[in-house]
């Protein structure tokens, strides 16, 4: 078996929960890649960082920032993740942005699935810019 390579997953027959049960770790695995990119930081500060980003209300700012820049395709992935019928649901968070995050979710495993590492890695940064500023203004508005 070649690492990385699942000939047997092809990402278009693939229900919208398959492909987030793979995409929330890969969204996680670059979260994590990143926190440890900026250097060697005590594991519980990582581990907070990473927390912070990796939950549903991040993902429901992130679904935002990327909606109107996915290709047709794309976007559907990402609606039909986020009206996937799922039966839990995460804790602490609404259930709105917890489908969203699904939908996100969905969108990177399908995208890894295809070996779209590139498009991956820009929509996060793309989403994750968005959501820092969405933090900023939250912090300037309760000051």
């Amino acid at each position: 078996m070649e690492l990385f390579k699942y000939k047997n997953a092809d990402p278009k027959t693939l229900n919208s929960l398959a492909l987030a049960f793979i995409g929330d770790t890969i969204f996680d695995l670059l979260t994590r890649g990143m926190i440890l990119a900026e250097g060697n930081t005590p594991v519980n500060v990582m581990h907070k960082k990473a927390k912070a980003i990796v939950n549903a209300s991040s993902q429901s700012q992130m679904y935002y920032a990327i909606e109107n820049i996915l290709t047709e395709e794309e976007l559907g992935v990402l609606k039909r993740g986020r009206n996937a019928k799922s039966h839990t649901s995460a804790k602490n968070q609404s259930i709105t942005d917890y489908r969203r995050a699904t939908g996100i979710e969905a969108l990177f495993g399908y995208l890894y699935l295809k070996g779209e590492f590139e498009r991956i890695e820009e929509l996060y940064s793309i989403g994750l810019a968005a959501r820092g500023k969405n933090n900023e203004k939250t912090r300037q508005q309760t000051q």
